[in-house]
């Protein structure tokens, strides 16, 4: 496991490089599938564009003002957030013996954020300058939704993290109560659903605020969505960060399958969780789990990649508005519902039952996507202009 970019580069490439302590595993992923996601829902936004699903918003923009006081502000809080922290991760005094920590902690370096802060309202105020008109000028430009996807991944993002991070306390209540406020704070403990919940109750907001359908975004959206899912995951398996298996130890179905395939004990896992890993120099992530687990985010991996790949493939085919999105609830809710079989979690006790947070949820959604799918064309009004006719 590679608990962050540190250790890839040193044990692949033999390169040290100590800054890349601060680079996680696991959020560099993540922020690889944004991005690639991004692309695809620019991509399929200005297909559906192209159909007439999804129309333009007129805007109103003030061209030639200088910079507003309010703008100075925010820039430089901005900047002083990043340079107290980003910065003051570099200037710091062992701050890079460990990084997450530093940055979820109250340490800081206050000449850096003054320092950086200072730059980005400087850097605003010459931007604003280098088109000042003697007289501001009002224009009316065109916003597609394809022109929105930056807002969309950062409303996605935002959410997604929020929401990822209560449903893991909730789901977690006893060690959440113990320590509120450091697990509020904590890089790790993230439950995907709820990331999924409220990043979509937010961009319901949003969406509704600019008179795009959620549900055709959400059609839009929904091949993507399980890809995301898939390459999230990757960084789970890599940084090794809690979302692995059952103890796994019977044996392997195939003689040709790889051990790690099958049974895996997360050596370096960035949880730092099981017993220590004699004569190991990786600073704090020296342990392994004393007995294989199924890696099921790499299982996940696999899976969710495939569903992508045949969600995408269908995505012309079906062309009822909510129809494809509740296809995606509907195989999304049997991915995760089988996989918690054999992952490790926190389980209720509900009338003598003992499921999962996760198994609630992806029921809901198997039972939910089934009911839109086959509902749809009674349920939701097609879009004007809209070819649907299955």
């Amino acid at each position: 496991m590679y608990p962050n970019l540190y250790y890839v580069f040193k044990e692949l490439f033999h390169i040290d490089l100590p800054a890349l302590k601060v680079i996680n595993t696991f959020g560099f992923f993540v922020a690889i599938a944004f991005l690639i996601c991004a692309a695809l829902i620019v991509k399929e936004l200005k297909r559906r564009q192209a159909l007439g699903i999804f129309t333009y918003e007129d805007k109103k923009v003030t061209i030639g003002e200088p910079a507003t006081t309010t703008e100075l502000v925010l820039n430089f809080v901005l900047g002083f957030a990043m340079g107290y922290k980003i910065l003051g991760v570099f200037v710091t005094k062992g701050a890079l013996n460990n990084p997450q920590e530093f940055l979820f902690s109250g340490q800081g370096n206050f000449i850096a954020g003054i320092a950086v802060g200072a730059l980005f309202a400087f850097l605003k105020w010459q931007e604003k300058n280098k088109v000042k008109l003697a007289k501001p000028e009002t224009r009316t430009i065109r916003i597609w939704p394809s022109d929105r996807v930056g807002d969309i991944i950062m409303i996605a993002a935002g959410g997604g993290f929020v929401g990822a991070k209560i449903f893991d306390n909730l789901e977690n209540w006893n060690r959440f109560i113990q320590d509120p406020i450091g697990n509020l704070l904590s890089p790790s403990g993230l439950t995907y659903y709820g990331g999924l919940i409220v990043a979509s109750l937010s961009l319901w907001y949003y969406f509704r605020k600019h008179n795009m359908r959620f549900i055709d975004v959400a059609d839009a959206l929904a091949p993507i969505l399980m890809l995301s899912y898939g390459l999230g995951r990757i960084g789970c398996q890599v940084a090794g960060d809690g979302d692995w298996g059952i103890v796994n130890t019977k044996p392997k179905p195939f003689s040709w399958m790889p051990d790690w395939f099958w049974s895996y004990d997360y050596a370096h896992n960035v949880n730092k969780e099981g017993v220590p890993l004699p004569n190991c120099t990786w600073d704090d992530y020296c342990t392994h789990l004393p007995q294989g687990v199924f890696p099921t985010p790499l299982y996940e991996i696999i899976v969710s990649v495939i569903l992508f790949f045949f969600l995408w493939s269908v995505r012309k085919k079906i062309t009822t508005p909510g129809k494809l999105f509740g296809l995606y609830l509907f195989v999304n809710g049997w991915e995760r519902l089988l996989i918690e079989q054999i992952r490790v979690n926190t389980k209720y006790d509900i009338f003598g039952f003992h499921p999962t947070q996760a198994e609630i949820i992806a029921t809901v959604l198997i039972v939910g996507g089934a009911l839109l799918f086959f509902k749809a064309k009674d349920w939701i009004k097609p879009t004007t202009n809209h070819l649907a006719k299955n």
